[in-house]
């Protein structure tokens, strides 16, 4: 009987996708990370080259969107607008957000297997709770301005991915500091994502404040539209986040050599290509 259960065991992991065979390695987003120093970048890798063992590949796209890649094969795009660049990459997940156009599309690639709006029916919010084995995908809803300066409760999401032991965060289109709650359900935040346009989500002095309480080892700015807003940032940061401006668009990261100061590092966007 052990030797049958053995076999049957064995066709049926043969029989699953090679993502789902993939198995998540815990993660720590309700802890505090302990690693060694070392954060490995990639330079001008194309999205078809292997992940690294333990690690996740990160490449900003544009404006809010970074395409998140795991050594097993998932690839996930964040604030998805529908075009990504010149590429034959179909994601195998997509998060968006609602609070303008630049953050979601209203007709998404029906191939395209999981597509995670960050909002509900007005003012309730949505939950996602996306387990595809090696990546877990969840959102803390947010609010966000509504038209005629109103609010849209839970109108935004922070979607945090959980993959190879680390917890990124891309705090979508925030409107306002998250409060205990929300700070609590985000948890440990590794590898945050976050807008720094000083405006169009919030000041810069709110967003700062958010930024020093979670505390994360890679914070990657986006949503600025010019140097003026981005370089405000970094100066009001630089005292207790070490700056590391790149060059490209990726990085390749793991929960061993994350940094041992917490670091902002600037990647210049760039579309996805074959």
């Amino acid at each position: 009987m052990l030797r049958l259960g053995l076999i049957l065991s064995l066709l049926l992991t043969a029989t699953l996708p090679a993502s789902a065979q993939q198995q998540r390695r815990p993660s720590h987003c309700i802890a505090i990370a302990d690693a060694d120093p070392g954060l490995r970048y990639l330079h001008k890798a194309a999205w078809t080259d292997p992940v690294p063992e333990y690690s996740v590949r990160i490449q900003y796209i544009a404006h809010a969107s970074f395409l998140i890649q795991t050594r097993g094969g998932l690839e996930a795009v964040t604030d998805y607008t529908g075009f990504i660049g010149n590429t034959e990459l179909i994601p195998d997940i997509v998060t968006m957000n609602h609070a303008h156009g630049t953050h979601w599309t209203a007709n998404p690639d029906p191939a395209i297997p999981h597509v995670l709006p960050g909002w509900g029916a007005f003012g309730e919010g949505i939950e996602h709770h996306l387990d595809l084995g090696e990546m877990l995908v969840r959102n803390v809803s947010t609010d966000i301005r509504s038209a005629m300066g109103g609010v849209e409760e839970k109108g935004n999401s922070i979607f945090v991915f959980e993959v190879e032991g680390l917890c990124i965060g891309h705090l979508g289109h925030l409107h306002h500091e998250p409060n205990d709650a929300q700070y609590a359900a985000l948890g440990r935040l590794d590898v945050l994502m976050v807008p720094v346009d000083g405006g169009y989500t919030m000041g810069l002095d709110a967003m700062v404040r958010v930024v020093e309480r979670l505390k994360s080892s890679v914070i990657l700015p986006m949503h600025w539209f010019s140097g003026q807003s981005l370089s405000r940032f970094l100066d009001d940061v630089s005292d207790t986040f070490a700056i590391d401006r790149r060059s490209g668009a990726e990085l390749v990261v793991s929960l061993r050599d994350l940094p041992p100061r917490p670091t902002v590092v600037v990647l210049q966007p760039a579309w996805v290509r074959d």
